[in-house]
Protein backbone atom coordinates (compact mmCIF):
# COMPACT_ATOMS: atom_id res chain seq x y z
CA UNK A 1 0.00 0.00 0.00
CA UNK A 2 1.68 3.46 -1.55
CA UNK A 3 -0.23 5.70 0.72
CA UNK A 4 -1.65 5.57 4.12
CA UNK A 5 -5.44 7.30 2.53
CA UNK A 6 -5.77 3.51 1.49
CA UNK A 7 -6.38 2.39 4.75
CA UNK A 8 -9.59 2.42 4.06
CA UNK A 9 -9.14 0.06 1.64
CA UNK A 10 -8.11 -2.59 4.00
CA UNK A 11 -10.36 -1.99 6.45
CA UNK A 12 -12.99 -2.73 4.31
CA UNK A 13 -12.27 -4.45 1.27
CA UNK A 14 -12.44 -7.66 0.24
CA UNK A 15 -10.86 -8.71 -2.81
CA UNK A 16 -7.24 -8.89 -2.58
CA UNK A 17 -7.33 -11.67 0.11
CA UNK A 18 -10.49 -13.12 -1.20
CA UNK A 19 -9.27 -14.65 -4.29
CA UNK A 20 -6.52 -16.25 -2.63
CA UNK A 21 -8.63 -17.74 0.01
CA UNK A 22 -11.32 -18.89 -3.04
CA UNK A 23 -8.18 -20.48 -5.11
CA UNK A 24 -8.55 -24.02 -2.90
CA UNK A 25 -9.96 -27.37 -4.07
CA UNK A 26 -13.36 -27.70 -4.23
CA UNK A 27 -15.60 -29.39 -2.01
CA UNK A 28 -19.08 -30.70 -3.12
CA UNK A 29 -22.10 -28.69 -2.20
CA UNK A 30 -23.60 -29.46 1.07
CA UNK A 31 -27.74 -30.82 0.79
CA UNK A 32 -28.89 -28.20 3.12
CA UNK A 33 -29.70 -24.66 2.72
CA UNK A 34 -27.01 -22.71 3.75
CA UNK A 35 -26.60 -21.53 7.23
CA UNK A 36 -23.61 -20.30 8.85
CA UNK A 37 -22.60 -20.02 11.90
CA UNK A 38 -19.88 -18.15 14.20
CA UNK A 39 -17.94 -19.40 16.93
CA UNK A 40 -16.23 -16.58 18.41
CA UNK A 41 -12.79 -17.17 20.61
CA UNK A 42 -13.45 -17.33 24.64
CA UNK A 43 -13.57 -13.62 25.92
CA UNK A 44 -15.68 -10.47 24.86
CA UNK A 45 -18.01 -10.20 21.35
CA UNK A 46 -16.84 -6.61 21.10
CA UNK A 47 -13.39 -6.69 22.66
CA UNK A 48 -12.34 -3.84 19.85
CA UNK A 49 -10.14 -6.85 18.64
CA UNK A 50 -10.01 -10.40 16.97
CA UNK A 51 -12.93 -11.27 18.03
CA UNK A 52 -15.21 -7.87 17.04
CA UNK A 53 -12.76 -8.73 13.95
CA UNK A 54 -14.85 -11.71 13.12
CA UNK A 55 -18.09 -10.12 14.18
CA UNK A 56 -17.40 -7.35 11.37
CA UNK A 57 -16.54 -9.62 8.72
CA UNK A 58 -20.07 -11.85 9.49
CA UNK A 59 -22.18 -8.19 9.81
CA UNK A 60 -20.37 -7.60 6.33
CA UNK A 61 -21.35 -10.90 5.22
CA UNK A 62 -24.88 -10.60 5.94
CA UNK A 63 -24.97 -7.39 4.61
CA UNK A 64 -24.28 -8.28 1.00
CA UNK A 65 -26.30 -11.16 1.25
CA UNK A 66 -28.89 -11.30 3.38
CA UNK A 67 -27.76 -14.34 4.94
CA UNK A 68 -27.98 -14.00 9.44
CA UNK A 69 -24.77 -15.41 10.81
CA UNK A 70 -25.79 -17.71 14.09
CA UNK A 71 -23.30 -16.89 16.76
CA UNK A 72 -21.78 -18.44 19.91
CA UNK A 73 -19.50 -17.07 22.57
CA UNK A 74 -17.75 -19.22 24.78
CA UNK A 75 -16.73 -18.42 27.89
CA UNK A 76 -13.82 -20.20 27.78
CA UNK A 77 -12.12 -22.93 24.77
CA UNK A 78 -13.23 -25.69 26.62
CA UNK A 79 -16.72 -25.07 25.57
CA UNK A 80 -15.58 -25.20 21.75
CA UNK A 81 -17.85 -28.50 21.40
CA UNK A 82 -20.84 -27.00 23.56
CA UNK A 83 -20.85 -24.17 21.23
CA UNK A 84 -20.42 -26.13 17.40
CA UNK A 85 -23.22 -28.71 19.28
CA UNK A 86 -25.09 -25.64 19.89
CA UNK A 87 -25.09 -24.27 16.71
CA UNK A 88 -24.89 -27.96 14.65
CA UNK A 89 -28.90 -27.80 16.57
CA UNK A 90 -30.29 -24.63 14.75
CA UNK A 91 -28.92 -26.44 11.33
CA UNK A 92 -25.95 -24.86 10.59
CA UNK A 93 -24.31 -25.93 7.59
CA UNK A 94 -21.29 -24.08 7.78
CA UNK A 95 -19.24 -22.94 10.72
CA UNK A 96 -16.38 -20.59 11.23
CA UNK A 97 -14.42 -20.78 14.56
CA UNK A 98 -11.97 -18.32 15.68
CA UNK A 99 -9.07 -19.29 17.76
CA UNK A 100 -6.02 -20.69 17.75
CA UNK A 101 -6.71 -23.33 21.07
CA UNK A 102 -9.74 -24.94 18.96
CA UNK A 103 -7.56 -26.58 16.62
CA UNK A 104 -7.23 -29.85 18.40
CA UNK A 105 -10.92 -30.40 19.52
CA UNK A 106 -11.80 -29.22 15.71
CA UNK A 107 -9.54 -32.25 14.54
CA UNK A 108 -11.25 -34.23 17.08
CA UNK A 109 -15.06 -33.06 16.11
CA UNK A 110 -15.10 -32.19 12.41
CA UNK A 111 -15.00 -36.08 11.28
CA UNK A 112 -18.30 -36.51 13.29
CA UNK A 113 -19.90 -34.43 11.08
CA UNK A 114 -18.75 -34.68 7.44
CA UNK A 115 -21.59 -32.47 5.76
CA UNK A 116 -20.57 -29.59 7.56
CA UNK A 117 -17.39 -27.46 6.20
CA UNK A 118 -15.68 -25.60 8.80
CA UNK A 119 -13.02 -22.96 9.08
CA UNK A 120 -10.89 -22.57 11.12
CA UNK A 121 -9.19 -18.82 11.49
CA UNK A 122 -5.63 -18.52 13.35
CA UNK A 123 -4.53 -22.01 13.65
CA UNK A 124 -4.33 -25.57 11.32
CA UNK A 125 -6.15 -28.47 11.80
CA UNK A 126 -6.47 -31.26 8.83
CA UNK A 127 -9.67 -32.96 7.23
CA UNK A 128 -11.52 -33.13 4.40
CA UNK A 129 -14.38 -30.28 5.37
CA UNK A 130 -11.56 -28.29 7.72
CA UNK A 131 -10.56 -24.95 5.66
CA UNK A 132 -7.74 -23.08 7.77
CA UNK A 133 -6.66 -20.07 7.13
CA UNK A 134 -3.59 -18.06 8.87
CA UNK A 135 -1.99 -14.97 9.07
CA UNK A 136 1.66 -14.08 8.35
CA UNK A 137 1.40 -11.74 11.35
CA UNK A 138 5.41 -11.59 11.07
CA UNK A 139 4.75 -9.22 8.30
CA UNK A 140 2.68 -6.75 9.55
CA UNK A 141 4.77 -6.72 13.16
CA UNK A 142 7.78 -6.05 10.88
CA UNK A 143 5.88 -2.70 9.63
CA UNK A 144 5.50 -1.56 12.82
CA UNK A 145 8.16 -2.39 14.51
CA UNK A 146 9.84 0.04 12.13
CA UNK A 147 7.62 2.74 13.25
CA UNK A 148 7.97 1.83 16.96
CA UNK A 149 11.77 2.14 16.14
CA UNK A 150 11.80 5.63 14.56
CA UNK A 151 9.22 6.62 17.04
CA UNK A 152 11.56 6.02 20.36
CA UNK A 153 13.22 8.34 21.38
CA UNK A 154 14.92 5.90 24.36
CA UNK A 155 16.13 3.26 21.45
CA UNK A 156 14.13 1.05 23.90
CA UNK A 157 10.94 -0.33 22.66
CA UNK A 158 8.31 -3.52 23.81
CA UNK A 159 6.54 -6.17 23.01
CA UNK A 160 4.11 -7.45 25.63
CA UNK A 161 2.23 -10.78 24.48
CA UNK A 162 -0.41 -12.41 26.33
CA UNK A 163 1.85 -15.82 26.52
CA UNK A 164 4.22 -17.79 25.04
CA UNK A 165 3.07 -19.55 22.34
CA UNK A 166 4.03 -20.27 18.66
CA UNK A 167 1.36 -17.54 17.43
CA UNK A 168 2.85 -14.88 19.69
CA UNK A 169 6.76 -15.53 18.35
CA UNK A 170 5.27 -14.82 14.58
CA UNK A 171 4.41 -11.30 15.71
CA UNK A 172 7.67 -11.14 18.16
CA UNK A 173 9.98 -12.35 15.56
CA UNK A 174 8.56 -9.67 12.77
CA UNK A 175 8.24 -6.67 15.13
CA UNK A 176 12.08 -7.60 16.46
CA UNK A 177 13.25 -7.53 12.57
CA UNK A 178 11.37 -4.54 11.58
CA UNK A 179 13.15 -2.39 14.99
CA UNK A 180 16.57 -3.54 14.07
CA UNK A 181 15.83 -3.18 9.81
CA UNK A 182 15.69 0.47 11.14
CA UNK A 183 17.89 1.07 13.92
CA UNK A 184 20.68 -1.70 14.18
CA UNK A 185 20.78 -0.31 17.78
CA UNK A 186 17.49 -0.99 19.25
CA UNK A 187 16.69 -2.72 22.29
CA UNK A 188 13.61 -5.04 22.05
CA UNK A 189 11.95 -6.26 25.92
CA UNK A 190 9.75 -9.18 25.24
CA UNK A 191 7.43 -10.30 28.24
CA UNK A 192 4.02 -11.74 28.74
CA UNK A 193 1.00 -11.44 30.77
CA UNK A 194 0.65 -14.85 31.51
CA UNK A 195 1.07 -18.61 31.02
CA UNK A 196 -2.89 -19.85 29.79
CA UNK A 197 -5.18 -18.29 27.90
CA UNK A 198 -6.79 -16.30 30.60
CA UNK A 199 -3.70 -13.76 29.81
CA UNK A 200 -5.83 -12.54 27.03
CA UNK A 201 -8.61 -10.99 29.08
CA UNK A 202 -6.13 -9.75 31.92
CA UNK A 203 -5.70 -5.87 31.85
CA UNK A 204 -4.66 -5.30 35.42
CA UNK A 205 -1.70 -7.55 34.69
CA UNK A 206 -1.27 -6.44 30.88
CA UNK A 207 -1.22 -3.43 32.93
CA UNK A 208 1.61 -3.87 35.20
CA UNK A 209 4.02 -5.82 32.34
CA UNK A 210 3.20 -2.35 30.25
CA UNK A 211 4.79 -0.53 33.59
CA UNK A 212 7.77 -2.60 34.04
CA UNK A 213 9.12 -2.40 30.80
CA UNK A 214 8.58 1.49 30.79
CA UNK A 215 10.44 1.51 33.84
CA UNK A 216 13.32 -0.13 31.88
CA UNK A 217 13.31 2.30 29.26
CA UNK A 218 10.95 1.11 26.91
CA UNK A 219 8.75 4.47 25.34
CA UNK A 220 6.73 2.91 22.31
CA UNK A 221 5.35 -0.71 23.67
CA UNK A 222 3.56 -2.62 20.97
CA UNK A 223 0.45 -5.31 23.00
CA UNK A 224 -0.06 -8.32 21.35
CA UNK A 225 -2.58 -9.78 24.35
CA UNK A 226 -5.85 -9.21 23.48
CA UNK A 227 -8.52 -7.58 25.91
CA UNK A 228 -5.25 -7.48 28.22
CA UNK A 229 -4.75 -4.59 25.80
CA UNK A 230 -6.21 -2.56 27.51
CA UNK A 231 -4.74 -2.39 30.34
CA UNK A 232 -1.68 -2.00 28.41
CA UNK A 233 -2.56 1.28 26.41
CA UNK A 234 -4.16 2.66 29.62
CA UNK A 235 -0.31 2.32 31.43
CA UNK A 236 1.34 4.11 28.23
CA UNK A 237 -1.63 6.88 28.08
CA UNK A 238 -1.04 7.59 31.96
CA UNK A 239 2.87 7.41 31.41
CA UNK A 240 3.07 9.42 28.35
CA UNK A 241 4.40 6.97 25.98
CA UNK A 242 3.54 5.12 22.82
CA UNK A 243 1.36 2.29 22.62
CA UNK A 244 0.96 -0.59 19.08
CA UNK A 245 -2.57 -2.04 19.08
CA UNK A 246 -3.29 -5.16 16.95
CA UNK A 247 -5.67 -7.15 15.29
CA UNK A 248 -8.28 -4.58 14.51
CA UNK A 249 -7.75 -0.67 14.35
CA UNK A 250 -7.49 0.32 17.77
CA UNK A 251 -5.75 4.12 17.76
CA UNK A 252 -9.48 5.93 18.37
CA UNK A 253 -9.21 3.90 22.26
CA UNK A 254 -6.55 6.49 23.13
CA UNK A 255 -5.70 8.83 20.35
CA UNK A 256 -2.31 10.25 20.47
CA UNK A 257 -1.12 6.99 22.94
CA UNK A 258 -1.42 4.73 19.99
CA UNK A 259 1.21 4.79 17.53
CA UNK A 260 -0.32 2.35 14.95
CA UNK A 261 -2.27 -0.86 14.99
CA UNK A 262 -1.11 -4.00 13.56
CA UNK A 263 -3.68 -5.12 11.10
CA UNK A 264 -5.01 -8.97 11.19
CA UNK A 265 -8.00 -8.94 8.79
CA UNK A 266 -10.27 -11.54 11.04
CA UNK A 267 -13.11 -10.00 9.22
CA UNK A 268 -12.08 -10.99 6.01
CA UNK A 269 -11.03 -14.50 6.87
CA UNK A 270 -14.71 -15.13 7.88
CA UNK A 271 -16.51 -12.98 5.83
CA UNK A 272 -14.68 -14.83 2.41
CA UNK A 273 -15.12 -18.36 3.98
CA UNK A 274 -18.72 -17.49 4.05
CA UNK A 275 -19.14 -16.26 0.56
CA UNK A 276 -17.26 -18.92 -0.89
CA UNK A 277 -18.96 -21.65 0.79
CA UNK A 278 -22.75 -20.13 -0.22
CA UNK A 279 -21.29 -19.55 -3.78
CA UNK A 280 -20.25 -23.08 -3.92
CA UNK A 281 -16.16 -22.91 -4.25
CA UNK A 282 -15.92 -23.53 -0.55
CA UNK A 283 -12.63 -26.02 -0.45
CA UNK A 284 -10.48 -27.55 2.30
CA UNK A 285 -6.75 -26.87 2.85
CA UNK A 286 -4.81 -23.85 4.50
CA UNK A 287 -3.81 -20.43 3.65
CA UNK A 288 -1.82 -18.31 4.62
CA UNK A 289 -2.40 -14.10 4.12
CA UNK A 290 0.48 -12.00 4.33
CA UNK A 291 1.12 -8.26 2.64
CA UNK A 292 0.68 -9.16 -0.61
CA UNK A 293 -2.97 -10.67 0.07
CA UNK A 294 -3.49 -7.60 2.30
CA UNK A 295 -4.34 -9.85 5.19
CA UNK A 296 -2.09 -8.14 7.57
CA UNK A 297 -0.90 -4.20 7.60
CA UNK A 298 -0.32 -1.57 9.94
CA UNK A 299 -3.64 1.58 10.66
CA UNK A 300 -3.12 5.10 9.94
CA UNK A 301 -6.00 7.92 10.39
CA UNK A 302 -6.80 11.32 12.44
CA UNK A 303 -6.08 9.34 15.87
CA UNK A 304 -2.57 8.60 14.97
CA UNK A 305 -1.66 10.51 11.80
CA UNK A 306 0.05 13.16 13.75
CA UNK A 307 2.34 10.86 15.38
CA UNK A 308 3.94 9.59 12.03
CA UNK A 309 6.52 11.30 10.23
CA UNK A 310 6.45 11.14 6.58
CA UNK A 311 10.35 9.45 6.76
CA UNK A 312 8.49 7.10 9.28
CA UNK A 313 5.76 6.46 7.06
CA UNK A 314 8.30 6.17 3.75
CA UNK A 315 10.64 4.24 6.12
CA UNK A 316 7.07 1.60 6.82
CA UNK A 317 6.25 1.33 3.09
CA UNK A 318 9.84 0.85 1.48
CA UNK A 319 10.15 -2.21 3.71
CA UNK A 320 6.77 -3.21 2.31
CA UNK A 321 8.05 -3.41 -0.98
CA UNK A 322 10.77 -5.15 -0.03
CA UNK A 323 9.09 -7.78 1.59
CA UNK A 324 6.16 -8.11 -0.92
CA UNK A 325 9.31 -8.92 -3.55
CA UNK A 326 10.89 -10.75 -1.44
CA UNK A 327 13.95 -8.88 -1.23
CA UNK A 328 13.22 -8.52 2.67
CA UNK A 329 12.95 -12.39 4.14
CA UNK A 330 11.11 -12.30 7.48
CA UNK A 331 11.32 -15.07 9.81
CA UNK A 332 8.03 -16.24 11.74
CA UNK A 333 10.32 -17.40 15.06
CA UNK A 334 10.04 -21.15 14.24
Amino acid sequence: MPHPTRRSVLLFGTAGAGVALTALPRHPSAAPPFRPGLVYAAGQKFDKSFNEGAFTGAERFTAATGVPVMEYLPASPAQFEQGVAALLRRGATDIAAVGFYYATALARLAPAHPAVRFTLVDAVAEGPNIRCVTFKEQEGAFLVGVLAALASKTGTVGFVGALDIPLIRKFIAGFEQGARHARGDIRVLVNFVGTTPAAFNDPTAGGEVARSQFQRGADVVFAGAGVSNFGIFAAAHDGRRLAIGVDSNQNYLYPGTILTSMLKRVDLAVDSGFRAAQRGSWGAGTVALGLADGGVDYAVDENNRALLTSAMLEAAEAARRGIVAGSIPVADGS
